[in-house]
C-alpha cells in the first residue's frame, strides 16, 4: 500500500510539474544544442558546458540567462508562465528603466523621438534595430518637413538603394530587399550624415507582446520597445503613455508610464 501511495504521489507530482510548465523562447544561444528562436518547455533539463550560454524569455516577459557549466531546468519564476498583464507590464517597465539607468540615455537610445509603431526603423541615429524575420523594413525619419535624398546599403557597401523622402513623408519602403540575416549591419545616409544600424531579426511566429518587449530590450532596440510598451499600455486602458525618463532611483513595481517624448 505504501509503495502504491508513493507511486501515486510521484505521478501526481509529475502531472503538476507538467501542468505548470510553460513555453520559453530562446533569444540567445551559444552551445547546448539550442538555437536562436527555438521554443523549449520550462520543464526540460538544459545542459551547458563551460563557456556556453543560453538566454530564454517566459510568457511573463522575464529573461533568464544560464551559463555553463549548468545542468537543470531554467530557473524562471512560475515556470515562465503568463502572469497578470498589469504586473507583467510594470515588471517590463522596471527592467527598461533599470537598463536605461545602467547604460545612460544617449547610449540606450531613449533620447530618440518616439516611434508611432514598434516596427518602424529609425534611420536618423545609429544603434540596434529589431525586425520580424521575413518582413520588409520600413524606414522612418522623425522630421518630415522637407524633401530629402536617402541611401541605405550594407556595411560592405556591395550595393545601395537610393530613395527619396517627399515633404510630409516620414516612412519609405524597403528599397528592394526582404531577407535580412540576424545581426546584419547597414549604413544609412541622409545629406552629409551617415548612421550605422545593426538589424536583429525576431522569429516571425512570435506574437506575445510581453516576450517581444523583452526580446527588444535584450537586443538593445529600446526605441522600439518603448513604442510597444505604449501600445500595451493603451490596450490595458492606461491611455497614451510613454516610458518614464530614467532617474537615479529604482522604479517601483507600480511605476506607470509617463507621457511625452523620452
Amino acid at each position: 500500500m505504501r509503495i502504491q501511495a508513493a507511486a501515486i504521489v510521484l505521478a501526481m507530482t509529475g502531472l503538476a510539474s507538467a501542468a505548470s510548465a510553460a513555453t520559453l523562447i530562446v533569444i540567445e544561444a551559444r552551445g547546448g544544442g539550442i538555437k536562436l528562436g527555438q521554443k523549449i518547455d520550462s520543464g526540460n533539463v538544459i545542459t551547458l558546458k563551460e563557456g556556453e550560454r543560453v538566454t530564454v524569455i517566459g510568457l511573463d516577459g522575464a529573461a533568464i540567462t544560464m551559463r555553463g557549466p549548468f545542468n537543470g531546468r531554467p530557473p524562471v519564476k512560475n515556470g515562465g508562465s503568463a502572469v497578470q498583464p498589469r504586473a507583467a507590464l510594470a515588471a517590463l517597465i522596471g527592467t527598461r528603466n533599470a537598463r536605461t539607468n545602467s547604460v545612460g540615455v544617449i547610449r540606450s537610445g531613449t533620447d530618440a523621438a518616439p516611434l508611432l509603431e514598434p516596427w518602424l526603423i529609425d534611420v536618423s541615429r545609429s544603434g540596434e534595430r529589431c525586425i520580424k524575420a521575413g518582413s520588409m523594413p520600413i524606414w522612418w525619419r522623425p522630421d518630415a518637413t522637407h524633401a530629402q535624398a536617402f541611401t541605405v546599403m550594407p556595411i560592405d557597401r556591395s550595393w545601395r538603394a537610393d530613395l527619396q523622402w517627399q515633404v510630409g513623408q516620414d516612412q519609405v519602403g524597403s528599397g528592394g530587399f526582404i531577407n535580412i540575416a540576424a545581426g546584419s549591419t547597414f549604413v544609412t545616409r541622409m545629406g552629409d550624415q551617415e548612421f550605422t544600424l545593426i538589424i536583429n531579426t525576431v522569429p516571425a511566429d512570435l506574437d506575445n507582446d510581453f516576450v517581444l518587449v523583452s526580446w527588444m530590450l535584450e537586443k538593445g532596440c529600446m526605441q522600439q520597445a518603448d513604442a510597444l510598451l505604449r501600445q500595451i499600455g493603451k490596450a490595458q486602458g492606461q491611455g497614451d503613455l510613454a516610458t518614464k525618463a530614467p532617474s537615479s532611483q529604482t522604479p517601483s513595481p507600480d511605476a506607470t508610464l509617463r507621457a511625452g517624448r523620452n
